[in-house]
C-alpha cells in the first residue's frame, strides 16, 4: 500500500513538472495542464481547504489532522514538481522561445487544441446555455490575447499586490496565462527587475497578492464546479479555444521591448498565415510537432482511463 501511495505521489510530481513547464511559456496556462492530467478539481479542493477552519483543526487536533485536511502530500508533491520544472526547464524553454519559436509554439498549439476536445467531453449535457457560455468564454479569451500590452514603471505595493492576485488567478484558469496577464498590466518589467535585482520586498508583496488571489479564486472555482459544473466546463472550453490565438506559431512583431538583460525581444505581436511569414515557416516540422502535441493528450487520456 505504501509503495502504491509513493508511486502516486511520483506521478503527481511529474504532473507538477508538466504544469511548471507550461507556466514558463507566456501564453500557455498551467491550469490547462492540470485539467488534462486529471488533477484540476483535486487541486482546487486542496487549495480552498486552506482557510480559518483548517487553523481551528490545527489548534484542536494537531498538525497531522490539518495536513490531511488540506491534502498536504498532494500539494507538496505538485508544487515540488512545478518548482523543479521552472528551475530546470526555464533556460531551455527560453532558448527554444528565442531560437525555435515556431516549433515550440506548434507543439503547444497541438497540445492545447487536443485539450479543448478533452475538456468539452466532460460536459454531460449540451444545452443552449452551455453553447452560449462556451462562445462567450472564447470571445473573452480571444479579446484578452488581442489587447495592447501596457508599459508601466509603476511598482507601488498596491499595484504589485493586485498584479500578483490577478496573475495567479489566470495561472490556475485553463486557457489564460498568468505571465501574459502581467504583460497586459504592465507589471512584467517591474516583476522581472525585482527578480533580477533580488528585491525581496517587491517579491514578497507580489507573493502575498498571489496567495490571496489563489485562496479566493480557488474557492470560487470550486463552488462553480459544485453547482454549475457543465456551464463551468463550457466556459473553460471557451477560454482554451480563445487562447489559441496567443499560441499560434506564426506571428508578425508590431513592437519590441528591451528585457532585463538588455536584449531586444518581441513585445506586441499579431497572428498571420504561415504563407505570409517572411522567414522560413517550417510548415512540415510545425505540423509534425502539432500532431505530436495532439497525440500526447490523446495518449494521456487513454492512460488515465486505464488507470481508473
Amino acid at each position: 500500500m505504501q509503495q502504491k501511495k509513493n508511486k502516486n505521489y511520483i506521478v503527481i510530481l511529474l504532473k507538477g513538472m508538466a504544469m511548471g513547464a507550461a507556466d514558463v511559456v507566456p501564453g500557455v496556462s498551467g491550469g490547462t495542464i492540470a485539467f488534462i492530467s486529471g488533477i484540476y478539481e483535486e487541486l482546487l479542493e486542496s487549495i480552498s481547504a486552506i482557510n480559518f477552519k483548517t487553523l481551528g483543526v490545527l489548534k484542536r487536533e494537531g498538525f497531522k489532522a490539518a495536513w490531511k485536511l488540506i491534502n498536504g502530500n498532494f500539494l507538496v508533491s505538485l508544487l515540488s514538481g512545478i518548482l523543479i520544472s521552472v528551475v530546470s526547464l526555464a533556460k531551455l524553454i527560453s532558448w527554444l522561445l528565442e531560437h525555435k519559436p515556431i516549433l515550440l509554439w506548434s507543439f503547444f498549439f497541438g497540445l492545447v487544441l487536443a485539450s479543448i476536445l478533452y475538456v468539452a467531453r466532460q460536459i454531460t449535457a449540451w444545452k443552449i446555455g452551455s453553447i452560449l457560455t462556451l462562445l462567450l468564454g472564447a470571445l473573452f479569451a480571444y479579446y484578452i490575447t488581442t489587447l495592447q500590452p501596457m508599459v508601466s514603471e509603476n511598482s507601488s505595493p498596491l499595484f504589485l499586490f493586485l498584479a500578483g492576485a490577478l496573475a495567479i488567478c489566470a495561472m490556475i484558469l485553463p486557457g489564460i496565462s498568468g505571465a501574459f496577464i502581467l504583460v497586459l498590466l504592465g507589471a512584467y518589467k517591474p516583476v522581472l527587475d525585482a527578480v533580477h535585482n533580488r528585491d525581496f520586498k517587491t517579491i514578497i508583496i507580489l507573493a502575498a497578492g498571489a496567495i490571496v488571489g489563489l485562496l479566493t479564486f480557488s474557492r470560487l472555482l470550486k463552488w462553480l464546479f459544485s453547482n454549475y459544473k457543465n456551464y463551468t466546463l463550457a466556459a473553460l472550453t471557451g477560454f482554451i479555444l480563445g487562447s489559441l490565438n496567443k499560441i499560434w506559431p506564426w506571428k508578425e512583431t508590431l513592437t519590441w521591448r528591451v528585457n532585463s538583460h538588455g536584449v531586444k525581444v518581441p513585445f506586441n505581436q499579431q497572428s498571420i498565415s504561415p504563407f505570409s511569414y517572411k522567414e522560413d515557416p517550417q510548415i512540415m516540422y510545425a505540423m509534425l510537432l502539432a500532431i505530436l502535441g495532439f497525440g500526447l493528450i490523446l495518449l494521456l487520456e487513454r492512460l488515465a482511463k486505464k488507470a481508473n
